[in-house]
């Protein structure tokens, strides 16, 4: 093989320096473009039913956070800053060419307090708003926020048909409930306990028009921890309705 045919390998080091040099070069020219003028951010669009949030939040949390222009513009840092703002349950941010971005802001949707202080809303995410309107009373521990929304449902679909719906709620961290069903003049206390709750206040349901009827008012208070039955309380004085046989175990 000839040596005219080979390469040195001072050569190969010039041609690997040429290339490089010209990925620099389109780099450098690419950086220089997309820092023109013409390519700076001019619009912000803001889409949402907004109930909460004002335009003064954002207008100042655009002054703090967009920075660059169409293309260098971090789209993340942008969404993760609004999603910070309490009432804010998801923002989305995109480009739109050549000089807007738009930006989507869903707030939640409170529907109860929140071991009385912050909100929860319909999803039962907990934030960190203090209650101020008249809503439900809802609690639990950490994490118990979609249990205790879905028990809140379920709750008031079993009391809608008595006249009553949930005035407060709640779920210990010996994971028992506990909650108050009011009505146009009446106001009940309920321990449902740990176990089978909703058989046991549907079992109550069914028998509650009945039992007005006989004590010739609703109960104040309601103990639904018994395996075939359920004490109650009219005034001062606890009384026994019996399905069954109200003398078997009381969960505690």
């Amino acid at each position: 093989m000839s040596t005219d045919s080979q390469r040195s390998p001072i050569d190969l080091l010039t041609n690997v320096l040429y290339v490089g040099a010209g990925f620099l070069l389109v780099y450098a020219l690419l950086a220089w473009l997309v820092s023109r003028p013409v390519f700076a951010l001019h619009h912000l669009e803001v889409r949402g039913e907004l109930a909460h949030v004002s335009e003064a939040q954002i207008r100042l949390m655009s002054s703090r956070n967009l920075r660059g222009n169409f293309f260098t513009v971090d789209l993340e840092k942008v969404r993760g800053e609004f999603e910070k703002l309490p009432w804010v349950r998801e923002a989305r941010v995109t480009r739109h060419w050549p000089d807007r971005l738009v930006l989507e802001l869903y707030e939640h949707q409170p529907l109860g307090s929140w071991n009385g202080t912050q909100l929860v809303s319909d999803r039962g995410e907990v934030f960190s708003v203090s209650p101020g309107a008249r809503l439900p009373a809802l609690g639990g521990i950490e994490g118990s926020g979609p249990e205790v929304v879905a028990a809140y449902r379920k709750f008031g679909a079993v009391l809608a048909p008595l006249g009553l719906s949930v005035k407060e709620i709640s779920f210990s961290s010996r994971r028992a409930w506990r909650m108050k069903a009011q009505g146009a003049e009446t106001e009940i206390e309920v321990a449902l306990g740990r176990s089978e709750v909703e058989s046991r206040l549907a079992r109550f349901a069914a028998q509650y028009e009945k039992l007005v009827s006989q004590l010739g008012a609703a109960p104040r208070y309601v103990d639904l921890r018994y395996a075939d039955g359920f004490a109650l309380k009219r005034g001062a004085q606890i009384e026994q309705a019996q399905a069954g046989n109200l003398n078997g175990h009381r969960e505690i």
